[in-house]
């Protein structure tokens, strides 16, 4: 009863939040703007050449033609290039831009794999602390309005689970149970703690970003997004998903 009445309190709230007030329309377009003035910075910052290329990637033959353009441009400016990646990766993170999976790739083409899942993870996890933040700004109504059963799902779920937190965390970033870019803007909606959802993000990104990043590196015999995982693949996430999970059923079921 008490978590259906806490449940009741915050989707009040979400609905007498929403449209969102003038100082939190206010601090999101200052976040869109730094986003843009950093792009523009990046990109201002480039040699002089034909950027045509440049756009985000949305099929594996985009990401061709982006690979094909800065293999050599990386090994000659590879401070511009990393810069650029991490401002357009954080970016598409934080404000839950899809394709962020064809920048993976693109990291394992460019990178190499130690370099490659290195970068995918700072990047990944700075841009979903990055939408963590913004959404304890204004994510309330915007959170109700676009996935009010999955929130009240994950609100349940994190009310049961509050004595292991991270290892839910860790299950959650491992398996498909539920979308990353939810997670990253609920989190704060439903009071998980930055902490655990900083070491949980770092640590079941890991996995992941490792499988993308290796194919990647052999991305011409990619065909579709399809051969990222295999089964194999994904019953190790998923195996390692339940075994992080563990603990916390083992602690309830002895409580």
């Amino acid at each position: 009863m008490e978590t259906e009445n806490k449940s009741n309190v915050v989707v009040k709230a979400q609905e007498s939040n929403f449209p969102l007030s003038f100082w939190e329309a206010a601090a999101a377009s200052t976040v869109v703007l730094g986003f843009v003035f950093g792009l523009l910075c990046v990109y201002l910052t480039m040699p002089d050449s034909d950027y045509s290329f440049l756009k985000l990637p949305r099929s594996l033959e985009d990401l061709h033609v982006l690979r094909d353009h800065l293999e050599s441009y990386t090994s000659d400016y590879t401070a511009q290039v990393l810069v650029g990646y991490c401002v357009v990766y954080i970016c598409m993170q934080t404000f839950m831009i899809p394709g962020t999976v064809f920048m993976s790739l693109l990291a394992g083409a460019l990178f190499g794999v130690l370099k490659g899942v290195a970068l995918v993870v700072f990047t990944a996890t700075a841009g979903a602390s990055s939408c963590y933040f913004l959404s304890k700004l204004i994510g309330r109504p915007l959170v109700f309005s676009l996935w009010p059963d999955k929130l009240k799902f994950f609100q349940a779920q994190v009310a049961k689970r509050r004595n292991g937190l991270l290892n839910y965390m860790l299950f959650l970033r491992l398996t498909p149970t539920l979308p990353n870019t939810f997670i990253n803007f609920a989190s704060p909606i439903v009071d998980v703690p930055y902490h655990i959802f900083l070491l949980g993000t770092v640590i079941g990104l890991i996995p992941a970003a490792y499988l993308t990043v290796r194919a990647g590196i052999a991305l011409g015999e990619l065909e579709s997004l399809g051969d990222l995982y295999d089964f194999n693949s994904i019953a190790a996430l998923f195996l390692i998903g339940v075994v992080s999970v563990t603990p916390t059923l083992m602690n309830k079921n002895n409580s």
